[in-house]
């Protein structure tokens, strides 16, 4: 090692003090750059892009109004039929799914029964779908409705009839005593 670069390697802090202005620095390379103004010809005011953009616009306006004008005759009848079907589903899925319900945790019937009830209501699930796939194919929806409405009604009056006749003999004991 030289002098010289010993005593940088010492006095290091005295040469970081003074930093580099490089705002001033960049103003004085730039002021020395030729400067060309460069000529703007906005697209906008060419005729070809008014005439691209003006094609343009009315195809995307004639695009909209086309979706919706189409669209519209058959949304509202199946958004309605949709919406119907949306309620008496929900109202009869809740019933149904109770009933049920009670139907498995009924300790009077032996697991034979409750799987054999449980399987016919699995084939009434079933007619349930083929209903629902009828009702998207719009062959004739008020048909299609009230086949689906029968179909659960038919399972709520075979579940309470199962639970009814369950009930039965439990109701004859509790009489049993009390003839007069």
């Amino acid at each position: 090692m030289d002098n010289l670069e010993k005593h940088i390697r010492d006095n290091q802090e005295v040469f970081n003090d003074h930093r580099a202005d490089r705002a001033k620095m960049w103003a004085e390379i730039e002021s020395r750059l030729d400067k060309e103004k460069t000529k703007v010809i906005p697209l906008w005011k060419k005729p070809i892009f008014k005439v691209a953009a003006t094609v343009a616009v009315l195809l995307g306006l004639s695009t909209l109004i086309g979706i919706n004008f189409f669209d519209n005759t058959t949304d509202t009848k199946d958004g309605f039929v949709s919406q119907e079907l949306q309620d008496i589903d929900m109202h009869y899925r809740s019933l149904v799914s109770y009933q049920v319900k009670l139907v498995e945790q009924n300790d009077k019937l032996s697991e034979n029964d409750k799987q054999e009830f449980l399987s016919f209501m699995n084939e009434l699930d079933k007619e349930y779908e083929e209903l629902r796939l009828e009702m998207r194919n719009n062959l004739d929806n008020q048909l299609v409705l009230e086949a689906i409405v029968s179909n659960y009604k038919k399972r709520i009056e075979l579940i309470e009839n199962l639970l009814h006749h369950l009930k039965e003999p439990q109701i004859k004991d509790e009489n049993y005593g009390y003839t007069l």
